[in-house]
Protein backbone atom coordinates (compact mmCIF):
# COMPACT_ATOMS: atom_id res chain seq x y z
CA UNK A 1 0.00 0.00 0.00
CA UNK A 2 1.05 3.60 -0.51
CA UNK A 3 1.21 5.94 2.47
CA UNK A 4 -2.20 7.43 1.64
CA UNK A 5 -3.74 3.98 1.22
CA UNK A 6 -2.25 2.97 4.57
CA UNK A 7 -3.67 6.02 6.35
CA UNK A 8 -7.05 5.55 4.67
CA UNK A 9 -7.11 1.95 5.88
CA UNK A 10 -6.30 3.01 9.43
CA UNK A 11 -8.93 5.75 9.40
CA UNK A 12 -11.78 3.84 7.77
CA UNK A 13 -11.36 0.21 8.73
CA UNK A 14 -10.90 0.62 12.45
CA UNK A 15 -12.64 2.76 15.08
CA UNK A 16 -11.08 6.15 15.77
CA UNK A 17 -12.24 8.40 18.60
CA UNK A 18 -11.23 11.55 16.74
CA UNK A 19 -13.77 10.70 14.02
CA UNK A 20 -16.63 8.85 15.70
CA UNK A 21 -16.36 9.67 19.42
CA UNK A 22 -17.19 7.42 22.37
CA UNK A 23 -18.05 4.39 20.18
CA UNK A 24 -14.30 3.98 19.62
CA UNK A 25 -13.44 3.92 23.34
CA UNK A 26 -12.45 0.55 24.76
CA UNK A 27 -12.81 -0.10 28.47
CA UNK A 28 -9.76 -2.32 28.94
CA UNK A 29 -6.11 -2.55 27.92
CA UNK A 30 -6.24 -6.12 26.61
CA UNK A 31 -5.60 -5.26 22.96
CA UNK A 32 -2.74 -2.92 23.80
CA UNK A 33 -1.19 -5.51 26.10
CA UNK A 34 -1.26 -8.28 23.51
CA UNK A 35 0.06 -5.92 20.84
CA UNK A 36 3.09 -4.75 22.83
CA UNK A 37 3.78 -8.39 23.75
CA UNK A 38 3.68 -9.20 20.03
CA UNK A 39 6.07 -6.28 19.38
CA UNK A 40 8.46 -7.55 22.11
CA UNK A 41 7.69 -4.74 24.57
CA UNK A 42 9.21 -1.69 22.87
CA UNK A 43 7.95 0.53 25.71
CA UNK A 44 10.58 -0.98 28.01
CA UNK A 45 13.44 0.04 25.70
CA UNK A 46 13.34 3.80 26.38
CA UNK A 47 12.76 6.14 29.32
CA UNK A 48 9.40 7.87 29.35
CA UNK A 49 7.36 10.64 30.98
CA UNK A 50 3.56 10.31 31.07
CA UNK A 51 1.37 13.43 30.79
CA UNK A 52 -2.38 13.47 31.39
CA UNK A 53 -5.08 15.94 32.39
CA UNK A 54 -8.17 17.64 30.99
CA UNK A 55 -6.57 20.76 29.52
CA UNK A 56 -2.98 21.70 28.72
CA UNK A 57 -1.50 18.23 28.40
CA UNK A 58 -0.47 18.81 24.78
CA UNK A 59 1.24 22.11 25.60
CA UNK A 60 2.84 20.62 28.72
CA UNK A 61 4.13 17.61 26.78
CA UNK A 62 5.57 19.85 24.08
CA UNK A 63 7.28 22.17 26.57
CA UNK A 64 8.91 19.23 28.32
CA UNK A 65 10.05 17.77 25.00
CA UNK A 66 11.45 21.13 23.89
CA UNK A 67 13.40 21.63 27.12
CA UNK A 68 14.91 18.14 27.02
CA UNK A 69 15.75 18.61 23.36
CA UNK A 70 17.55 21.89 24.16
CA UNK A 71 19.41 20.00 26.89
CA UNK A 72 20.90 17.79 24.16
CA UNK A 73 18.74 14.69 24.41
CA UNK A 74 17.08 12.72 21.62
CA UNK A 75 13.43 13.16 22.54
CA UNK A 76 10.39 11.27 21.32
CA UNK A 77 7.02 13.02 21.54
CA UNK A 78 3.69 11.24 21.25
CA UNK A 79 0.57 13.46 21.20
CA UNK A 80 -3.01 13.37 19.96
CA UNK A 81 -5.07 14.31 18.10
CA UNK A 82 -3.32 15.57 14.99
CA UNK A 83 -4.47 18.70 13.20
CA UNK A 84 -3.56 18.06 9.55
CA UNK A 85 -1.11 15.17 9.18
CA UNK A 86 -1.37 11.86 11.04
CA UNK A 87 2.42 11.88 11.49
CA UNK A 88 2.17 14.93 13.80
CA UNK A 89 1.36 12.42 16.55
CA UNK A 90 4.81 10.80 16.50
CA UNK A 91 7.95 12.96 16.43
CA UNK A 92 11.59 12.79 17.41
CA UNK A 93 13.25 16.14 18.09
CA UNK A 94 10.39 17.78 16.23
CA UNK A 95 10.68 15.66 13.09
CA UNK A 96 7.59 13.65 12.19
CA UNK A 97 7.84 9.92 11.68
CA UNK A 98 8.50 9.11 8.01
CA UNK A 99 5.74 7.94 5.69
CA UNK A 100 7.88 4.92 4.87
CA UNK A 101 8.06 3.83 8.52
CA UNK A 102 4.29 4.08 8.91
CA UNK A 103 3.68 2.07 5.71
CA UNK A 104 6.18 -0.64 6.60
CA UNK A 105 4.94 -0.97 10.18
CA UNK A 106 1.31 -1.37 9.18
CA UNK A 107 2.18 -3.75 6.32
CA UNK A 108 4.31 -5.91 8.62
CA UNK A 109 1.64 -6.10 11.32
CA UNK A 110 -1.58 -5.83 9.33
CA UNK A 111 -2.55 -9.48 9.78
CA UNK A 112 -2.24 -9.15 13.57
CA UNK A 113 -4.07 -5.80 13.63
CA UNK A 114 -6.97 -7.18 11.62
CA UNK A 115 -7.19 -10.52 13.42
CA UNK A 116 -7.35 -8.83 16.82
CA UNK A 117 -9.55 -5.88 15.78
CA UNK A 118 -7.19 -3.27 17.15
CA UNK A 119 -8.52 0.28 17.27
CA UNK A 120 -6.91 3.22 15.51
CA UNK A 121 -5.52 4.48 18.81
CA UNK A 122 -4.19 1.08 19.92
CA UNK A 123 -2.27 0.55 16.70
CA UNK A 124 -0.93 4.11 16.79
CA UNK A 125 0.39 3.66 20.32
CA UNK A 126 2.14 0.46 19.25
CA UNK A 127 3.61 2.23 16.23
CA UNK A 128 4.89 5.12 18.35
CA UNK A 129 6.53 2.86 20.93
CA UNK A 130 8.09 0.68 18.24
CA UNK A 131 9.46 3.77 16.49
CA UNK A 132 10.92 5.31 19.65
CA UNK A 133 12.57 1.99 20.57
CA UNK A 134 13.97 1.44 17.08
CA UNK A 135 15.32 4.99 16.90
CA UNK A 136 16.83 4.66 20.40
CA UNK A 137 15.46 7.87 21.88
CA UNK A 138 16.90 8.98 25.20
CA UNK A 139 13.42 9.72 26.51
CA UNK A 140 9.87 9.94 25.17
CA UNK A 141 7.12 12.27 26.35
CA UNK A 142 3.87 10.32 26.11
CA UNK A 143 0.60 12.25 26.19
CA UNK A 144 -2.49 10.42 27.41
CA UNK A 145 -5.16 10.20 24.73
CA UNK A 146 -8.31 10.07 26.88
CA UNK A 147 -8.74 9.66 30.62
CA UNK A 148 -5.74 7.79 31.98
CA UNK A 149 -6.48 4.52 33.75
CA UNK A 150 -7.77 2.74 30.62
CA UNK A 151 -5.90 4.76 28.02
CA UNK A 152 -3.73 2.71 25.68
CA UNK A 153 -0.64 4.67 26.70
CA UNK A 154 -1.03 3.48 30.29
CA UNK A 155 1.18 0.46 29.83
CA UNK A 156 4.41 2.43 30.23
CA UNK A 157 6.52 2.58 33.39
CA UNK A 158 7.54 6.24 33.34
CA UNK A 159 10.16 8.14 35.30
CA UNK A 160 7.50 10.71 36.13
CA UNK A 161 3.74 11.11 35.79
CA UNK A 162 2.18 14.54 35.24
CA UNK A 163 -1.51 15.46 35.59
CA UNK A 164 -2.18 19.03 34.49
CA UNK A 165 -5.69 19.49 35.89
CA UNK A 166 -9.16 17.97 36.01
CA UNK A 167 -12.24 19.51 34.39
CA UNK A 168 -15.53 18.49 32.85
CA UNK A 169 -14.90 16.87 29.47
CA UNK A 170 -15.69 13.49 27.88
CA UNK A 171 -18.21 12.96 30.70
CA UNK A 172 -20.08 10.22 28.82
CA UNK A 173 -16.92 8.13 29.16
CA UNK A 174 -15.09 9.40 32.25
CA UNK A 175 -18.02 10.24 34.54
CA UNK A 176 -20.03 13.33 35.39
CA UNK A 177 -18.33 14.36 38.63
CA UNK A 178 -14.86 15.76 39.23
CA UNK A 179 -14.17 12.86 41.59
CA UNK A 180 -14.98 10.31 38.90
CA UNK A 181 -12.95 12.11 36.25
CA UNK A 182 -10.01 12.61 38.63
CA UNK A 183 -10.09 8.90 39.46
CA UNK A 184 -9.64 8.08 35.78
CA UNK A 185 -6.83 10.63 35.41
CA UNK A 186 -5.13 9.34 38.59
CA UNK A 187 -4.90 5.94 36.93
CA UNK A 188 -1.52 6.96 35.48
CA UNK A 189 0.02 7.25 38.96
CA UNK A 190 2.43 4.32 39.22
CA UNK A 191 4.12 2.44 42.05
CA UNK A 192 6.93 4.54 43.61
CA UNK A 193 6.88 6.90 40.63
CA UNK A 194 6.82 10.65 41.33
CA UNK A 195 3.73 12.54 40.17
CA UNK A 196 3.30 16.25 39.54
CA UNK A 197 -0.19 17.75 39.75
CA UNK A 198 -0.63 21.09 37.97
CA UNK A 199 -3.91 22.47 39.34
CA UNK A 200 -6.36 20.88 41.75
CA UNK A 201 -9.53 21.44 43.74
CA UNK A 202 -10.29 20.09 47.21
CA UNK A 203 -12.35 17.38 45.53
CA UNK A 204 -9.63 16.24 43.13
CA UNK A 205 -6.79 16.60 45.63
CA UNK A 206 -8.40 13.94 47.81
CA UNK A 207 -8.40 11.55 44.85
CA UNK A 208 -4.75 12.26 44.02
CA UNK A 209 -3.60 11.97 47.65
CA UNK A 210 -5.39 8.64 48.07
CA UNK A 211 -3.98 7.12 44.88
CA UNK A 212 -0.46 8.43 45.52
CA UNK A 213 -0.49 6.99 49.05
CA UNK A 214 -1.74 3.64 47.74
CA UNK A 215 1.08 3.56 45.16
CA UNK A 216 3.77 4.96 47.50
CA UNK A 217 4.26 7.70 44.90
CA UNK A 218 5.86 11.02 45.92
CA UNK A 219 3.51 13.86 44.92
CA UNK A 220 4.09 17.53 44.12
CA UNK A 221 1.50 20.25 43.53
CA UNK A 222 2.86 22.79 41.07
CA UNK A 223 0.34 25.48 41.96
CA UNK A 224 1.51 25.39 45.61
CA UNK A 225 5.19 25.92 44.86
CA UNK A 226 6.37 29.47 45.44
CA UNK A 227 9.24 31.40 43.85
CA UNK A 228 9.31 29.47 40.59
CA UNK A 229 11.02 31.55 37.91
CA UNK A 230 8.77 32.69 35.06
CA UNK A 231 10.39 32.39 31.65
CA UNK A 232 9.46 34.14 28.40
CA UNK A 233 7.52 31.68 26.28
CA UNK A 234 6.82 31.18 22.62
CA UNK A 235 3.29 30.08 23.62
CA UNK A 236 1.23 33.26 24.03
CA UNK A 237 -1.98 32.03 25.63
CA UNK A 238 -2.45 33.39 29.16
CA UNK A 239 -3.36 29.87 30.27
CA UNK A 240 0.21 28.79 29.48
CA UNK A 241 1.30 30.34 32.79
CA UNK A 242 -0.35 27.39 34.59
CA UNK A 243 1.24 24.92 32.20
CA UNK A 244 4.67 26.48 32.64
CA UNK A 245 4.49 26.09 36.43
CA UNK A 246 3.60 22.44 35.94
CA UNK A 247 6.50 22.00 33.51
CA UNK A 248 9.03 23.70 35.79
CA UNK A 249 7.96 21.53 38.73
CA UNK A 250 8.31 18.46 36.52
CA UNK A 251 11.75 19.59 35.37
CA UNK A 252 12.89 19.87 38.98
CA UNK A 253 11.92 16.21 39.42
CA UNK A 254 13.57 15.19 36.15
CA UNK A 255 16.92 16.66 37.19
CA UNK A 256 17.42 13.40 39.09
CA UNK A 257 17.65 11.66 35.70
CA UNK A 258 18.83 14.32 33.23
CA UNK A 259 21.24 17.25 33.14
CA UNK A 260 19.01 20.29 32.50
CA UNK A 261 20.43 23.80 32.77
CA UNK A 262 18.50 27.05 33.20
CA UNK A 263 19.67 27.95 29.69
CA UNK A 264 18.04 24.78 28.32
CA UNK A 265 14.82 25.60 30.17
CA UNK A 266 14.80 29.16 28.82
CA UNK A 267 15.53 28.11 25.23
CA UNK A 268 13.11 25.22 25.41
CA UNK A 269 10.19 27.38 26.53
CA UNK A 270 10.99 30.06 23.98
CA UNK A 271 11.22 27.67 21.04
CA UNK A 272 8.40 25.20 21.73
CA UNK A 273 6.71 25.56 18.34
CA UNK A 274 9.96 25.34 16.38
CA UNK A 275 11.23 22.35 18.37
CA UNK A 276 8.01 20.33 18.49
CA UNK A 277 5.61 21.60 15.81
CA UNK A 278 2.92 22.42 18.39
CA UNK A 279 0.08 24.40 16.77
CA UNK A 280 -3.38 25.75 17.54
CA UNK A 281 -2.71 27.17 21.01
CA UNK A 282 -3.56 30.89 20.86
CA UNK A 283 -1.93 30.80 17.45
CA UNK A 284 -1.78 34.25 15.89
CA UNK A 285 -2.38 33.97 12.16
CA UNK A 286 -2.44 37.71 11.44
CA UNK A 287 -1.88 40.98 13.29
CA UNK A 288 -3.98 43.36 11.16
CA UNK A 289 -6.66 42.24 11.51
CA UNK A 290 -5.81 40.18 14.57
CA UNK A 291 -6.67 36.56 13.76
CA UNK A 292 -6.26 33.95 16.50
CA UNK A 293 -6.96 30.22 16.39
CA UNK A 294 -7.27 28.12 19.54
CA UNK A 295 -8.33 24.51 20.10
CA UNK A 296 -10.06 25.13 23.48
CA UNK A 297 -13.33 23.19 23.43
CA UNK A 298 -14.51 22.61 27.00
CA UNK A 299 -15.64 24.85 29.86
CA UNK A 300 -12.31 25.38 31.61
CA UNK A 301 -10.41 25.90 28.38
CA UNK A 302 -12.97 28.31 26.93
CA UNK A 303 -13.14 30.35 30.14
CA UNK A 304 -9.41 30.98 29.92
CA UNK A 305 -9.42 31.79 26.21
CA UNK A 306 -12.50 34.03 26.24
CA UNK A 307 -10.94 36.02 29.07
CA UNK A 308 -7.92 36.59 26.84
CA UNK A 309 -10.13 37.58 23.90
CA UNK A 310 -11.68 40.30 26.07
CA UNK A 311 -8.21 41.70 26.79
CA UNK A 312 -7.48 42.33 23.10
CA UNK A 313 -7.88 45.70 21.40
CA UNK A 314 -10.35 45.65 18.50
CA UNK A 315 -13.29 47.53 17.04
CA UNK A 316 -15.37 44.52 16.03
CA UNK A 317 -15.12 40.89 17.05
CA UNK A 318 -15.90 38.10 14.59
CA UNK A 319 -15.85 34.44 15.49
CA UNK A 320 -15.59 31.39 13.23
CA UNK A 321 -17.29 28.60 15.13
CA UNK A 322 -18.12 24.93 14.78
CA UNK A 323 -18.58 22.20 17.39
CA UNK A 324 -18.83 18.43 17.65
CA UNK A 325 -21.95 16.60 18.71
CA UNK A 326 -20.67 15.14 21.99
CA UNK A 327 -20.01 18.52 23.62
CA UNK A 328 -22.37 20.48 25.87
CA UNK A 329 -23.28 23.17 23.33
CA UNK A 330 -25.54 25.07 25.73
CA UNK A 331 -22.72 25.40 28.25
CA UNK A 332 -20.30 26.41 25.51
CA UNK A 333 -22.61 29.14 24.24
CA UNK A 334 -23.02 30.50 27.77
CA UNK A 335 -19.28 31.27 27.75
CA UNK A 336 -19.15 33.09 24.39
CA UNK A 337 -19.56 36.87 23.97
CA UNK A 338 -22.91 38.13 22.66
CA UNK A 339 -21.15 41.20 21.22
CA UNK A 340 -19.43 39.17 18.48
CA UNK A 341 -20.80 38.26 15.06
CA UNK A 342 -20.45 34.54 14.39
CA UNK A 343 -19.79 32.68 11.16
CA UNK A 344 -20.84 29.10 11.82
CA UNK A 345 -20.67 25.79 10.00
CA UNK A 346 -20.37 22.04 10.51
CA UNK A 347 -16.83 20.72 11.04
CA UNK A 348 -15.89 18.26 8.31
CA UNK A 349 -15.90 15.09 10.48
CA UNK A 350 -18.63 12.57 11.29
CA UNK A 351 -18.81 13.97 14.83
CA UNK A 352 -19.47 17.50 13.55
CA UNK A 353 -22.67 19.01 14.94
CA UNK A 354 -25.06 19.97 12.13
CA UNK A 355 -24.95 23.73 11.67
CA UNK A 356 -28.76 23.86 11.71
CA UNK A 357 -28.78 22.58 15.30
CA UNK A 358 -26.12 25.08 16.33
CA UNK A 359 -28.03 27.86 14.56
CA UNK A 360 -31.25 27.04 16.43
CA UNK A 361 -29.48 27.16 19.76
CA UNK A 362 -27.75 30.44 18.91
CA UNK A 363 -30.97 32.00 17.63
CA UNK A 364 -32.80 31.17 20.86
CA UNK A 365 -30.04 32.98 22.77
CA UNK A 366 -30.09 35.98 20.43
CA UNK A 367 -26.60 35.58 19.00
CA UNK A 368 -25.81 37.34 15.74
CA UNK A 369 -24.62 34.77 13.21
CA UNK A 370 -24.22 33.84 9.56
CA UNK A 371 -24.41 30.25 8.36
CA UNK A 372 -21.69 29.12 5.95
CA UNK A 373 -21.39 26.01 3.79
CA UNK A 374 -18.08 24.96 5.37
CA UNK A 375 -15.57 26.08 7.97
CA UNK A 376 -13.19 27.51 5.30
CA UNK A 377 -16.15 29.37 3.76
CA UNK A 378 -17.05 30.75 7.20
CA UNK A 379 -13.47 31.95 7.61
CA UNK A 380 -13.54 33.64 4.19
CA UNK A 381 -16.79 35.42 5.05
CA UNK A 382 -15.29 36.65 8.31
CA UNK A 383 -12.20 37.98 6.55
CA UNK A 384 -14.38 39.82 4.04
CA UNK A 385 -16.11 41.62 6.90
CA UNK A 386 -13.08 42.73 8.85
CA UNK A 387 -11.02 45.88 8.77
CA UNK A 388 -7.45 46.05 10.03
CA UNK A 389 -8.73 47.15 13.45
CA UNK A 390 -10.99 44.11 13.99
CA UNK A 391 -10.39 40.63 15.44
CA UNK A 392 -11.31 37.16 14.20
CA UNK A 393 -11.28 34.24 16.63
CA UNK A 394 -11.34 30.70 15.18
CA UNK A 395 -12.35 27.88 17.50
CA UNK A 396 -14.97 25.73 19.19
CA UNK A 397 -13.26 22.49 18.19
CA UNK A 398 -9.88 21.06 17.29
CA UNK A 399 -11.37 20.19 13.90
CA UNK A 400 -12.34 23.79 13.18
CA UNK A 401 -8.77 24.95 13.83
CA UNK A 402 -7.41 22.08 11.72
CA UNK A 403 -9.52 23.12 8.72
CA UNK A 404 -8.22 26.69 8.91
CA UNK A 405 -4.56 25.89 9.59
Amino acid sequence: MTYQETIDWMFTQLPMYQKIGSQAYKKDLHNTEIFIEYLNHPENKFKSIHVGGTNGKGSTSSMLASILQEAGYKVGLYTSPHLKDYRERIRINGEMISEEYVVNFIASNKAFLSANSLSFFEMTVGLAFDYFATQKVDVAIIEVGLGGQLDSTNIIKPLLSVITNVGYDHMAILGDTLTAIATEKAGIIKERTPVVIGQYTAETKTVFETKAALMNAPIWYASDIKNLSVYPSGLKGNYQVHNQKTVLTAVNCLKAFFTISNQSISAGLLHVQKNTGLAGRWEILSQEPLIVADTAHNKDGLLEVMAQVKQQQYENLYMVLGVVNDKDVDEMLSLLPKSAHYFISTPNVPRGLAVEILADKMKSRQFHFTIASSIPAAFDLAKQKTSSRDMIYVGGSTFVVAEIL
